[in-house]
């Protein structure tokens, strides 16, 4: 396994936990083919490490457009998670769209070639292929281990073709099979020392016999009383065989949390809405 103090971020004192971000790469998932796998699973991986996403943005397989995405995204300092499109053939475009929005060349990755030829071995083993690494069908094989220069590999414990890490972006095949343990290794091994960095909690309760427009008010005031906290509104018109009502709710720094959550209780019951549903 190589790595590289470079593309591992070195967190300062006081220094605020970076934000985290998704793009899915791939027309089958932009046409319905597919269904994305990856938002959910990333934001649970996130939540059990004390971590949250802040944006996820899904792309089609056009060279242009990943180039275009991913030299805005390598313009800031967030750890990102891409899948899809790191395959060798034709419409996989990811791999050469970093290398362009880097302004750097693609090379065969070493330790990448040495897995691929491993895997090549073990199907070979069990009469699927040949090991033989000259052959047409691997020589394409390893194309999936050409990556950006400077990029290191994110080992894929499902079938060893690894993907590839460059600056705080990680990027993995779009099977969630080999996706998803990638993102909780991409997690533990490198940004371990951002897991439980912020004290955060979401509180939040049902409302019912009240309109938005009148609590309005109160969420704003509770934003001006308790700076850092946010507060959310998200009705519900019923539609699923229940009782119309309001989930509020408060998200930020415990202690503050806890008080403007007490605080909006007794507002809303002062304001005429029922913490329970109608009978």
């Amino acid at each position: 396994m190589t790595s590289s103090s470079s593309n591992s971020p070195s967190r300062a004192a006081g220094e605020p936990v970076p934000s985290v971000r998704l793009i899915a790469i791939g027309d089958e998932i932009l046409s319905g083919r597919r269904q994305d796998k990856h938002f959910a699973t990333l934001i649970e991986l996130l939540q059990a490490r004390g971590m949250r996403l802040k944006a996820a943005e899904f792309i089609s397989d056009d060279e242009d457009d990943i180039t275009a995405c991913l030299r805005r995204s390598f313009a800031t300092s967030d750890l990102v998670f891409c899948c899809g499109g790191i395959g060798a053939t034709p419409d996989d475009r990811t791999r050469q769209s970093a290398a362009r929005a880097l302004g750097v060349g693609l090379a065969l990755h070493p330790e990448a070639a040495r897995l691929i030829g491993e895997r090549c071995a073990e199907m070979a083993a069990k009469g699927q292929g040949s090991a033989d690494m000259s052959t047409p069908e691997n020589q394409q094989r390893l194309q999936m281990g050409v990556f950006p220069v400077g990029a290191d590999i994110i080992p894929n414990t499902y079938n060893r073709i690894p993907g590839f890490f460059i600056r705080n972006h990680s990027f993995m095949p779009g099977f969630p099979v080999m996706a998803h343990p990638m993102m909780a290794w991409t997690l533990d091994t490198r940004y371990a020392r951002w897991h439980h960095q912020e004290a955060r909690v979401e509180h939040s309760f049902l409302v019912f016999g009240m309109p938005e427009s009148r609590i309005t008010p109160a969420l704003e005031s509770l934003e001006r009383r308790w700076p850092g906290i946010r507060a959310f509104s998200l009705p519900n018109v019923g539609d699923s065989g229940g009782h119309p009502h309001i989930e509020l709710g408060v998200k930020g720094e415990p202690d503050a949390a806890a008080q403007a959550l007490a605080w909006l209780r007794t507002e809303v019951q002062s304001l005429g809405g029922s913490l329970n549903p109608p009978i």
